[in-house]
């Protein structure tokens, strides 16, 4: 059984992918306003928003439980319209040694797609997959596009 892995989701949206790709590069701090019931809040540590290298706090709900994460942005493309973070400390270090996870938008027809995709490695063979992350991603997704439908 394989440690390490990746996991991709995908989740068509009708707002504008620019929007999506802000929000996550330099207004990460919005996105618990946007959808309070998984993420409840995030605060620059260090660095600059919206640039790479910046670090910063979350504190969100996942898989039935309150957890916190903090994460450093490692990329950000704008010509791809991506943003690249790794899971420097937190509750899901308890299970994987590394996770990056990787957002992307692109335009797919009318609409835009975001991807998820998530880089992982597990500390053991008995840590599952994670799916239920990826689950999360796409909650989180349809959350934000909800909002921006409505306003």
């Amino acid at each position: 059984m394989a440690l390490s892995g990746k996991r991709v989701a995908q989740v068509e949206i009708k707002s504008k992918g620019d929007v999506f790709h802000e929000l996550w590069k330099s207004n990460p701090h919005q996105v618990p306003s946007l959808t309070p019931t998984t993420i409840q809040n995030c605060q620059l540590h260090e660095g600059e928003v919206g640039a790479v290298g910046s670090v910063h706090l979350w504190n969100y709900f996942h898989d039935g439980k309150d957890r916190v994460a903090k994460s450093i942005i490692k990329d950000i493309n704008e010509s791809k319209k991506s943003v690249t973070f790794e899971i420097l400390e937190g509750d899901l270090l308890e299970l994987y040694k590394t996770i990056v996870v990787h957002v992307h938008v692109d335009q797919h027809g009318i609409n835009h797609l975001v991807t998820w995709t998530v880089e992982y490695e597990k500390l053991n063979p008995n840590v599952p997959d994670p799916d239920t992350l990826m689950e999360f991603y796409k909650k989180v997704t349809k959350d934000i596009e909800t909002h921006h439908l409505r306003n």
